[in-house]
């Protein structure tokens, strides 16, 4: 169980290193403004801009979904495998 909260935690501290970051470089206009991280992306006309972008998107949700996969999915999964009687070992 330790093992599945390990790689639930390192999931969400990537993807929410990621997120801050390309946040930061993509959707902040101002630092000085109260609404940071949230606004939409502008001014990106290249490429690599809009890699960024969908980079910074791809790790949000690696921040939400990576969690909920190994803290919630997987233990909910093999009680419902032991339950059955389809898994004889924990």
């Amino acid at each position: 169980m330790a093992d599945e909260f390990m790689k639930g935690l390192a999931l969400f501290s990537l993807g929410a290193l990621g997120w801050i970051t390309f946040g930061a470089w993509y959707r902040t206009p101002s630092y000085y403004e109260v609404v940071q991280l949230v606004n939409p992306a502008e001014g990106v006309e290249t490429v690599y801009g809009e890699i960024g972008v969908l980079t910074g998107d791809v790790l949000y949700w690696l921040m939400i979904l990576g969690p909920l996969t190994f803290w919630v999915l997987i233990p909910i999964s093999r009680q419902l495998r032991s339950n059955i009687g389809g898994d004889a070992a924990n």
